[in-house]
């Protein structure tokens, strides 16, 4: 292992073998040895450059869940949203530009490369949302934003439909994709348990009162799923059955986040966060972030500085070893090849881990055996 996969962890994905052995993560739990004595000043920069893929929703989760232990809930803040808002845009943006082509289209590189080097948000912090909606219709959707995003709601077929008849390196990638990615996935259960104070307060209980659960997380004793599928404003919505689809929830959040403010349904108003605090010197805070739901806890000893912290990340809930992808891995088959390696990109395109992943090979009489 290289110092690198020490310091951040990697994810061993062995497909065709039983749970629990088809996904293990070894990412390591930084958190809460690194914060541990540290003052409440000192711990959000020290997160956002440890997890630094999405630094500003950790440092806003980090200062919330601090603030909390002494101020009980952390008041909305324009600023922190609208912030909140371009980090995702662009953390979609950089995924759907350098990972999907990689993973899924080889051939789309060159394009989707130049598309990034063009993206206002990726350019400038002060970038104004005009520029990305323009930049959105000229180099990904070939159509305006809120048009697309019309189809999107009005339609389960509209993803279809657009890659099928739209022009451009992302409709056609998306062409390309299908034959590997639109396959069934047993999803697990949505992740809502920021939905109200009392859930809240249930998983502050587990993450204080469970060893390791901040590694393999459950949900009312079962698995669960997070990602742009699973936000509070769009609970209503079916979750998608396929990576494919998933694939196509996250342009429609970059899309939505392009947009003005809508209350639960565009701009910085369409991503929750909070805070609140759950015991005597304890806070929890939560954030929908590009990846999915973060959560962070602090918990401060009699001398105002940090006894414990544990952070609660998407990766967690997805690459659980008994979860939704796990399950997909445990579902292919030697036999299929390179196109269950195809298969597999395309799940881990759709599902998205914050660290690097092996698929790791098995012996043949092992493979023959679960053939």
């Amino acid at each position: 292992m290289s110092g690198l996969d020490r310091l951040a962890g990697v994810l061993r994905l062995r497909p065709w073998a039983p749970r629990p052995g088809s996904v293990r993560n070894e990412r390591p739990d930084w958190a809460g040895t690194l914060a541990r004595g540290k003052s409440p000043a000192e711990v959000p920069g020290l997160l956002a450059s440890l997890y630094s893929l999405c630094g500003h929703a950790h440092r806003l989760c980090a200062q919330m869940a601090l603030q909390a232990v002494e101020r009980g809930e952390a008041p909305a803040d324009a600023a922190a949203a609208r912030a909140l808002q371009h980090e995702t845009l662009c953390e979609h943006a950089r995924r759907i530009g350098l990972d999907w082509p990689a993973a899924l289209s080889p051939a789309a590189a060159g394009d989707a490369s130049r598309s990034l080097q063009a993206c206002p948000p990726l350019r400038s912090r002060e970038a104004d949302l005009r520029d990305a909606r323009l930049w959105l219709q000229k180099h990904l959707l070939a159509m305006p934003a809120a048009d697309w995003l019309r189809g999107w709601e009005a339609s389960p077929a509209w993803w279809s439909d657009w890659s099928t008849a739209g022009h451009g390196w992302l409709p056609a990638l998306v062409r390309d994709a299908r034959a590997a990615a639109d396959w069934p996935v047993a999803a697990a259960e949505p992740l809502h348990a920021h939905a109200g104070a009392v859930s809240l307060r249930q998983l502050a209980a587990s993450l204080r009162g469970t060893p390791g659960f901040s590694r393999q997380p459950l949900w009312q004793d079962d698995c669960a799923e997070t990602g742009c599928w699973t936000r509070l404003n769009d609970a209503a919505r079916p979750l998608p059955a396929t990576p494919w689809q998933r694939l196509g929830s996250r342009v429609a959040e970059l899309v939505r986040l392009s947009l003005p403010d809508e209350p639960g349904r565009s701009g910085s108003g369409w991503l929750a966060f909070g805070a609140l605090q759950v015991a005597p010197g304890e806070g929890l805070a939560w954030v929908e972030m590009a990846r999915g739901l973060l959560v962070h806890h602090a918990a401060l000893d009699g001398a105002g500085r940090v006894a414990a912290y544990q952070v609660l990340a998407p990766t967690e809930w997805n690459f659980h070893a008994e979860g939704a992808v796990a399950a997909a891995l445990e579902r292919l088959r030697p036999a299929h090849g390179a196109f269950a390696q195809r298969r597999i990109a395309a799940l881990m395109a759709a599902y998205d881990p914050c660290v690097r992943f092996e698929v790791e090979s098995q012996p043949m009489e092992e493979e023959r055996a679960h053939a």
